[in-house]
């Protein structure tokens, strides 16, 4: 197992839900109505679990250790992921924002808009931490890799646990608007 096994499983399970609302802004742009209750389901989703647990998973556990092995929090990887953190938080914010607004009048245009610019910018993002970041932390990592994973393991409960969520939650989520969105399409 390495250091960042859980956060890798974390990105496949995001990266199923960007490919599922990239399928939404797909859908939407074609004049299709999306419901209120699938789109506030993908805004829960962004703004819960990769917001909140997921960040709080590599903020709060990873990004700590990395720094206590080495690594400078300040003008290297860890300033630019966290920089990266607050700029997916104010997308989802966004997405959130439009989805409203699109419940409310039905126009899409804006919502479209708020959904590419949001996955475009998780997809560059995960794919760094993927071959870049995550490919460091192992190495370094690679003699606390159980003590890491049990850590990310604690924070990831007590996160979703503050929300009243479980993981299996996020997962049957996931699963439900990715199969919606693809009988959709």
């Amino acid at each position: 197992m390495s250091s960042t096994e859980s956060l890798r499983n974390d990105h496949f399970l995001i990266e199923r839900m960007t490919r599922a609302l990239n399928v939404t802004a797909d859908l939407l742009k074609a004049g299709k109505s999306i419901p209120a209750p699938f789109l506030e389901q993908a805004i829960d989703f962004t703004k819960n679990f990769t917001n909140v647990c997921h960040h709080s998973k590599e903020e709060d556990t990873l990004f700590p250790t990395l720094e206590k092995g080495g690594m400078p929090k300040e003008g290297g990887p860890i300033a630019r992921m966290l920089f990266e953190h607050e700029v997916t938080k104010q997308l989802a914010e966004k997405m959130e924002s439009s989805a409203k607004a699109y419940v409310q009048t039905g126009s899409a245009d804006q919502l479209v808009s708020d959904i590419r610019s949001y996955t475009d910018h998780i997809s560059q993002h995960l794919t760094k931490e993927n071959f870049r970041l995550f490919a460091m932390a192992d190495m370094m990592l690679k003699a606390k890799a159980p003590e890491v994973g049990q850590e990310l393991a604690r924070t990831e409960q007590a996160k979703l646990a503050s929300m009243g969520k479980t993981r299996a939650h996020y997962e049957q989520l996931v699963e439900g608007y990715d199969a919606e969105m693809r009988r959709q399409a």
